[in-house]
């Protein structure tokens, strides 16, 4: 099967001196590195849950049923200021390889070979950016070249085993296919961002959902044909190969590391049988979507549960993520662009809404339960964190450059080892399409409590401080210059450093300058 064909090449390839390195430690009578499981949600909103990642619970919490995230809350630690891309490749391809977006110009979704798939501005041009996404090659045009979280892991021992949606890799490229890219396992992940359906009476395809005669199409989820023309929704096919997956790594004493990466709850929206009755009080959109948030959420709490029943919750870390900000703009009930509040806007958008999103770590015997940090984190710091938790040192040769900081020491309650006035740095150089606040290409900033968004068509600025207006409701670029001016510099300067791609203007033929 294609879902381990991979195995012996990446034993054959993994490098030698990180081997060395983990069985060493072994032999000395250090403890065994622990199991991993980062549980990622699709399209996940800030507060879609009934997790509240405010100081101050709000009504919107008491829509959503998500006891398995209180669960993990109660038993680990909460993270209020988490971000990630607006949109969900740059995410993805920054969790694996570590590098800010802007550095790794997998700077939008990805899904065929010569990126027709994305929209035309108005007014710009995008740049010639890695619209192939993640690669095995180093000279492989417009693809980025890096070595994965996943195959690091699986050098030192660890069965890497993917779960769900990947859209690391466009269509007939390598980076498609996580089997290429460091895992020993893969199950249901492959170009496509979005399912066709979330029924198995549909064969996960997008033909039957609308009615044709069923045909292959990009959008189908493959790998789960047991489950074609069964009553069973693709959630819970997933958590059932996860679950597999994982016991088969127990049977064999590995160490495992599981993305378990949840198409959910990405459109299309559709409505979890198991889930929906529970919702009457909202409109059939989003009783629609509560019923599928809540269906993420069994699939995390069976996890949990399988984690005990092999003896081994102690010794696995948890880490629960969204990759871009809610949707908002459209599909969902309601007035567009407020299911996010009290953060502005959502996916697609530079506002808060587009990237602020819910995470929450359970790391058994060292993070206390209950804890909240408020210091901020970004997707890129994933890659250092687990490795640094698996007892891994990137290796020398490691072709990219690391943007990422480990928050080990937040999750060590270390707060001093973790840089308290770090920047945060955001690049979409592209047209997400559809209408609202900060929907438009952009570069952003964050440094303390102020954010700083500069947008390419109209090289215009907006300056808020989230301390005091976390809606981000009064833009005072115009009233505090010098703070815009200082971090407009700071902006600037990191993505001449990183070699950032901007956008051409169509009127003057010229790249946008930096802010």
């Amino acid at each position: 099967m294609r879902h381990l064909l991979a195995t012996g090449l990446l034993w054959f390839l993994s490098p030698i001196i990180v081997l060395t390195d983990v069985w060493a430690s072994d032999t000395r009578g250090r403890p065994a590195p622990p199991n991993i499981i980062v549980f990622l949600v699709d399209d996940m909103g800030w507060r879609d849950t009934s997790v509240d990642f405010t100081r101050h619970r709000s009504p919107v919490n008491d829509h959503f049923r998500t006891p398995s995230m209180e669960r993990l809350a109660e038993a680990g630690m909460k993270f209020t200021n988490a971000y990630a891309s607006s949109v969900c490749s740059p995410s993805r391809v920054s969790f694996m390889t570590g590098m800010n977006a802007a550095r790794h110009r997998v700077t939008d979704w990805t899904l065929r070979r010569d990126g027709s798939q994305m929209r035309r501005h108005p007014s710009l041009d995008q740049p010639d950016w890695n619209y192939r996404g993640l690669g095995t090659q180093p000279d492989a045009p417009n693809t980025l070249f890096a070595r994965t979280l996943a195959e690091l892991l699986a050098g030192a021992g660890y069965r890497t085993i993917h779960i769900g949606k990947s859209h690391l890799g466009a269509l007939d490229t390598p980076g498609a296919d996580p089997l290429r890219l460091g895992f020993h396992v893969n199950v249901a992940g492959h170009a496509a961002g979005a399912p066709g359906s979330y029924y198995g009476t549909h064969r996960f395809a997008g033909s039957l959902r609308q009615g044709r005669n069923f045909a292959p199409d990009v959008w189908d989820v493959p790998d789960l044909r047991q489950y074609h023309d069964r009553d069973i929704n693709l959630t819970e096919a997933l958590t059932l190969e996860a679950i597999a997956r994982m016991d088969r790594a127990v049977a064999d004493g590995k160490p495992f590391f599981l993305h378990m990466s949840h198409y959910t709850v990405h459109t299309p929206i559709m409505p979890d049988p198991r889930f929906i009755d529970h919702y009457h009080h909202l409109d059939q959109a989003e009783a629609a979507y509560a019923s599928m948030v809540e269906a993420m959420d069994n699939s995390l709490g069976r996890l949990l549960d399988r984690l005990e029943h092999h003896g081994i919750a102690d010794r696995t870390v948890v880490l629960f993520f969204s990759d871009n900000g809610g949707l908002s703009v459209h599909s969902r009930g309601g007035q567009p662009n407020t299911h996010n509040a009290p953060l502005s806007s959502g996916k697609g958008s530079a506002r808060e809404g587009g990237i602020r999103v819910p995470m929450l770590v359970r790391w058994p015997g060292v993070t206390p339960g209950g804890s909240v940090t408020y210091r901020k984190v970004i997707v890129e710091d994933f890659f250092p964190t687990l490795l640094e938790i698996a007892g891994i040192s990137p290796p020398d040769d490691l072709p990219q450059e690391i943007d990422g900081v480990s928050f080990v020491p937040l999750l060590e309650r270390r707060e001093a080892g973790y840089p308290e006035q770090r920047s945060l740095f955001w690049h979409y150089p592209h047209w997400w399409g559809p209408s609202g606040p900060g929907i438009d290409a952009f570069s952003a900033i964050r440094r303390g409590p102020w954010k700083l968004i500069y947008y390419h068509a109209d090289r215009s600025y907006e300056l808020f401080n989230l301390d005091v207006d976390l809606g981000e409701t009064a833009n005072l670029a115009d009233r505090n210059p010098e703070k815009k001016r200082d971090l407009a510099a700071v902006l600037a300067r990191y993505l001449r450093d990183v070699g950032a791609q901007m956008p051409m203007d169509r009127q003057t033929g010229e790249p946008v300058p930096l802010p």
